[in-house]
């Protein structure tokens, strides 16, 4: 599909093209034809169809955005979206734990690993992705730094590694090369097989059972852990 060779060579990542191709899909089916032959108005009719059955606005520009790849650059058909207008999505405060609540969550975590992956989203202030991806090369405790591969945005970067949060990592380091969990130069943080790392779904299962535990009533995701300061 010409669509799918447009993507991979402006080098979407393939969650990206897998959202774009089902909008599109979407896109066909309440047009009831090839979505190449749609109009300004259909497109018009689209997002109204979409407005009327709550779509959220971060769904609907989504939407927008998918479809905009499809007809100004697969197509080259630009003056298709000129009906079609992003909106504005509320601004949310996040909910953000205090440091006695984070401590309190860490403590909680079920094991070690779990504990040093909650320590390390909230010492280095790293999303779930981010905190899984993680490989023992990518700790340098000389220059107290940790390297972050393909992050936001997807750039490498590094996130400054706090001595507590070091010493952290070598308890845990010690404990899963004793038990065989940690293969030489593997995951700093591996799944049940050492081949593969923590999965962000068992990360995330991980911090919503320690909040529970931990007896703390806000919603609790990697994005209400603050980074800390030390």
């Amino acid at each position: 599909m010409r669509m799918t060779d447009d993507m991979r060579m402006r080098q979407l990542s393939p969650k990206t093209q897998d959202t774009y191709l089902r909008i599109v899909r979407e896109f066909a089916r309440f047009l009831g034809r090839s979505p190449d032959t749609a109009t300004v108005e259909d497109l018009r009719r689209y997002q109204l169809h979409l407005v009327d059955h709550g779509t959220s606005p971060v769904s609907l520009n989504h939407a927008i955005t998918g479809l905009k790849f499809f007809f100004e650059v697969t197509l080259d058909r630009p003056e298709l979206m000129l009906r079609m207008h992003p909106v504005r999505v509320p601004r949310i405060l996040p909910v953000v734990l205090s440091p006695d609540e984070v401590r309190r969550l860490i403590e909680a975590a079920g094991n070690l690993k779990h504990q040093t992956a909650l320590s390390v989203a909230y010492g280095a202030g790293l999303r779930a992705s981010e905190v899984v991806a993680l490989k023992v090369g990518d700790i340098d405790s000389q220059r107290m730094t940790m390297r972050i591969e393909q992050g936001k945005g997807r750039r490498d970067r590094y996130a400054m590694l706090s001595p507590v949060l070091l010493e952290r990592l070598r308890v845990w380091w010690h404990v899963a090369r004793a038990q065989g969990k940690m293969l030489d130069g593997g995951w700093l943080l591996p799944g049940l097989d050492p081949v593969d790392p923590l999965s962000t779904r068992q990360l995330n299962r991980a911090i919503h059972a320690a909040a529970e535990a931990a007896h703390i009533d806000k919603r609790v995701s990697m994005h209400t852990l603050p980074p800390a300061s030390h």
